[in-house]
């Protein structure tokens, strides 16, 4: 008779777990950055509107 031979399957999980940790970077590097920018610059905006006001 003639050998067989059976490959175990590779796990698929660790490929998930490089993903998801892509994606995360992904969003903290570019998504996450633009929203604390806008908010910066509406506090700053009001900032200033606040001090025309004042003077």
């Amino acid at each position: 008779m003639a050998e067989i031979k059976i490959e175990k399957k590779k796990p698929v999980w660790p490929w998930i777990a490089v993903v998801l940790l892509i994606a995360a970077l992904v969003y903290f590097v570019f998504l996450r950055d633009n929203e604390t920018t806008t908010e910066r610059n509406v506090e700053i905006e009001n900032a200033a509107s606040t001090d025309t006001i004042a003077n």
